[in-house]
């Protein structure tokens, strides 16, 4: 079936649309690789689609989860252990994935952009493996972050990504016991109380932190936001008189795209929750000071008429931003905290790896090639 699927695969001049199995499985395959393919999409429950199996197969192979018998595969104890997520089998092919060092980098640098974890994860990859392509790299650390997410050991707020208690348990307990596998795979016990030892910290001078900014007069909090525009590259802000105002305390200019737009801020420094009737305050405000665009920063939360408020169709957005993330933007643009960078000395494996060979090399993209030798 892969090999039937790798020759229709078109060219970007002249593409193949996978979208809808139902109907390529009919139209494009013979009835000997066509029952396999149907039976995949069906058994599913139509969530794998067939034309990507192949990196699971890669996988499945590699990692000995299957057995092949005179070409036949059945399953084994290791698929039984697999398949009933039996924890030492997990952390077994989690090593050999660089989950504990995709971990590592999170911890260590939470929150942070995939743009930040890049670097290291690319010196990673070339040092225990045949990973060199820039595509190659970047697919890898994606695919590893998205199993992250989806397993609940790496959060994601937009673009960024931070570790979760149970991603520090997991990465803990790669220093806890023995595990065969490249030493290279898995941060040091000290390393890892580093990581840990640093996200207690960063929670605690954000509770500390966010306990701050509800002791600010509503007026010093409005000038609060200010700053914070000012980080974020707005221009002419400027907080407004504390009458006439229409409920609108910052205004300023933003540039979206190559337009220049008017944009007005209402702050409300509370912890308790904000209702639709602000909202449609604020968008009433909006002809009254020029403005197309409207944000409400709150210390709170937003009821659920709030959020769909904001977003009616046909007139202007509001956008919401609550206390989390609120400070998540203090975080980023650096307003009322400061990033105090903690020095860790690592052997630096890319360096070896090229001047003097490279141990431990992963199959991962070794078996690609060879499997992609045998469709062709």
């Amino acid at each position: 079936m892969i090999s039937a699927i790798w020759e229709k695969t078109g060219t970007p001049q002249s593409p193949v649309d996978w979208s809808d199995p139902d109907q390529w499985i009919q139209d494009r395959l013979q009835e000997n690789v066509r029952n396999t393919a149907q039976k995949i999409w069906k058994t599913s429950k139509k969530s794998l689609n067939p034309r990507h199996v192949y990196g699971s197969y890669l996988f499945i192979n590699h990692n000995r989860l299957l057995a092949l018998e005179n070409g036949v595969y059945r399953s084994n104890d290791r698929t039984q252990r697999f398949m009933s997520g039996d924890e030492a089998i997990l952390r077994e092919l989690d090593a050999k994935e660089g989950m504990p060092k995709l971990l590592s980098i999170v911890a260590e640098r939470s929150p942070c952009k995939r743009g930040d974890i890049l670097p290291t994860w690319s010196d990673y990859l070339r040092a225990v493996s045949k990973f060199s392509k820039r595509s190659s790299i970047v697919g890898s650390l994606s695919n590893r972050l998205l199993n992250a997410i989806e397993r609940g050991l790496v959060s994601r707020d937009g673009s960024t990504y931070s570790i979760t208690d149970n991603g520090l348990g997991w990465l803990k307990g790669f220093t806890s016991g023995p595990l065969e596998v490249n030493p290279q795979a898995t941060p040091s016990s000290k390393r890892t109380s580093v990581a840990e030892a640093a996200r207690a910290q960063n929670a605690e001078q954000l509770a500390l932190f966010s306990s701050r900014l509800m002791k600010l007069e509503p007026t010093q909090f409005e000038h609060f936001v200010k700053e914070l525009l000012d980080a974020m590259d707005y221009e002419d802000v400027h907080v407004t008189k504390q009458s006439g105002d229409k409920g609108v305390d910052v205004v300023a200019r933003v540039q979206v795209g190559i337009t220049e737009i008017r944009e007005v801020v209402q702050v409300k420094r509370t912890e308790g929750t904000i209702s639709r009737p602000i909202v449609d305050q604020l968008r009433g405000a909006l002809g009254y000071h020029n403005a197309i665009r409207g944000t409400i920063i709150s210390l709170g939360r937003f009821a659920q008429g709030a959020k769909d408020g904001a977003l009616h169709p046909g007139v202007a957005p509001i956008t919401l931003i609550d206390g989390k993330r609120l400070l998540d933007l203090c975080v980023k643009h650096e307003v009322g905290l400061k990033r105090r960078p903690v020095e860790i000395y690592e052997i630096d494996e890319g360096f070896f790896s090229e001047k003097f060979g490279k141990e431990g090399v992963s199959e991962e993209e070794t078996g690609a090639e060879e499997i992609a030798a045998d469709i062709e």
